[in-house]
């Protein structure tokens, strides 16, 4: 869907499509509001937080509607001796996986199962002989602190391959010649959403209630937030 479509609809939505007030929708209003919904809608997918109770990949709806923000990325670790660590990357959203193929002495490299784990269970784990690190049994776990994964050896063995897949943010919008709302500067290419024109259109729902809200439209405000979930 173009922009151009986009913010028609949102205007006309929010009851601005031929307003003269001091209530006109400028763009980057338009483009501050349809991301932030973008975002607010990918956490909602994600935790689960909808009519029917639906998270990620728990329905072939989520799984279609949300593979557009997977994406896999090799990580470059740093041997810390006990673990691995790598750095996750500035798009990140949430996690999914880590994929990590171990090696040690002669051996052929051996893809491990990986758990995620709570950084505060640390110790508990890597004294408890069913859950440590090891490679006979090809099992391991990582924790995510300080925005990078550290991916537990405990001295075993060596990490040959570790990559990270995860949800990315989605693509923010933008609108040619208009102010980008987050670099202050001039937009000057037309970037356009990424997502299925029909969830465009529960976004465009979801940020009518963000502006319905800026502007004090209590009308519009509880219409577009009930139509964007109603539609999940």
């Amino acid at each position: 869907m173009l922009n151009s479509t986009i913010s028609i609809k949102l205007k006309q939505r929010i009851n601005k499509l031929d307003s003269q007030d001091y209530d006109n929708i400028e763009c980057w209003q338009i483009v501050e509001a349809f991301n932030k919904a973008q975002v607010e809608w990918c956490r909602r997918q994600l935790h689960g937080l909808n009519i029917v109770k639906e998270g990620d990949e728990q329905s072939t709806r989520r799984k279609d509607d949300l593979q557009v923000l997977l994406f896999n990325n090799q990580l470059s670790l740093i041997d810390k001796k006990d673990y691995f660590s790598g750095d996750i990357p500035k798009n990140y959203l949430q996690f999914k996986r880590v994929d990590v193929f171990a090696c040690k002495d002669c051996c052929e490299d051996r893809r491990m199962t990986v758990y995620l784990s709570e950084e505060g269970n640390l110790n508990q784990l890597l004294r408890d002989k069913s859950k440590k690190p090891s490679f006979d049994w090809a099992e391991t776990f990582v924790t995510l602190i300080n925005n990078k994964v550290h991916i537990y050896t405990n001295n075993e063995f060596e990490i040959a391959k570790a990559d990270l897949t995860y949800y990315r943010q989605p693509i923010k919008i933008q609108i040619q010649g208009c102010i980008d709302p987050y670099t202050n500067l001039e937009s000057l290419v037309e970037v356009q959403s990424e997502f299925k024109d029909d969830i465009i259109e529960i976004i465009i729902d979801e940020a009518v209630s963000i502006l319905a809200g800026d502007i004090e439209s209590p009308v519009q405000y509880p219409r577009g937030s009930q139509t964007a979930e109603r539609n999940n």
